[in-house]
């Protein structure tokens, strides 16, 4: 963004009015703002506060796609970024904008950064977190990989199966929650077991809402329904919190035929040879007509 003439000016005048701002957009719709002067600052309709502990290092960015060489650091306090919030994941991967500021006249600014929020380190009652630009999201592997299973995400644009449909997920309460990963259910009515492997746990309400884990397993113990996820919910769930369990997908050709229905859209290659037929060679002790190698 280009300075405008007055702001240009004031930065040539050498006036010492200068602070920054920044506003963190996290992925569950919560917008924080924070600044480094010694006073909230207000506009774009956000207020800046300045009670935080929070500073910003300098920044570096270059045209290459490696990670910026900037962080901010802060204290965690109790009515701003929580130590609970960051252990519970609720700022990975959260937006980031950052602003140049004249606190004496906040319409004279100017934007610095753009990106989000990286790595996340906790210590002596505060925190560090790494800042990543624009570009970081270039530096990821493109293209499609030819396999056997479907390389689309469930219910994503590629996959198209709606997911909203009766029968894909099951809205109940936490009943048994063993460490976070174990969710033991007196019953889940109408879904077969494994229905929900690979597919999501959403906890709607408590201190853990709008987190999500991924289904590991879905099985029956001692007539009770278990839900055990590949990691434990990074904040504590209660018994009587809300939940929503949503189907999963094991991405076989068979999967998406038979449980969703969505054949047409499958994203695999169910008819690509295996390593034993691309590692097959003749041979004279064996039948050579050009027929089934299974006989």
């Amino acid at each position: 963004m280009a300075l405008s003439e007055a702001f240009q000016a004031h930065l040539d005048s050498g006036a010492c009015t200068l602070a920054r701002a920044w506003v963190i957009t996290r992925r569950d719709g919560a917008v924080m703002g924070f600044t480094d002067h010694d006073r909230d600052l207000q506009f774009e309709g956000i207020t800046f506060r300045a009670d935080t502990g929070m500073s910003a290092r300098a920044l570096s960015q270059t045209t290459g796609l490696s990670v910026d060489n900037s962080a901010a650091v802060g204290a965690l306090c109790s009515d701003a970024i929580t130590e609970a919030d960051i252990a519970a994941g609720r700022y990975d991967g959260a937006g980031l904008r950052i602003w140049q500021v004249n606190w004496a006249d906040v319409t004279q600014r100017v934007a610095l950064f753009a990106g989000t929020l990286g790595e996340v380190s906790r210590r002596g009652g505060g925190f560090e977190v790494e800042l990543r630009g624009l570009a970081e999201a270039l530096n990821q592997p493109q293209g499609q990989v030819y396999q056997a299973r479907c390389s689309a995400v469930l219910g994503d644009g590629a996959c198209g199966a709606d997911l909203s449909l009766p029968g894909y997920s099951a809205a109940l309460s936490a009943e048994v929650v063993e460490g976070g990963r174990i969710f033991r259910f007196a019953t889940v009515a109408g879904y077969e077991p494994r229905w929900f492997e690979h597919g999501r746990l959403e906890v709607l309400s408590g201190a853990a809402a709008g987190l999500v884990g991924i289904v590991k397993a879905d099985r029956v113990e001692a007539g009770a329904r278990v839900i055990e996820l590949w990691s434990a919910i990074r904040a504590e769930v209660a018994p009587g919190d809300g939940l929503r369990l949503s189907a999963g997908c094991d991405r076989r050709a068979e999967t998406c035929r038979l449980k969703f229905n969505n054949f047409l859209n499958f994203r695999g290659f169910p008819h690509i040879p295996g390593e034993d037929w691309l590692l097959s060679y003749p041979s004279s002790s064996t039948v050579n007509d050009g027929g089934s190698l299974n006989g």
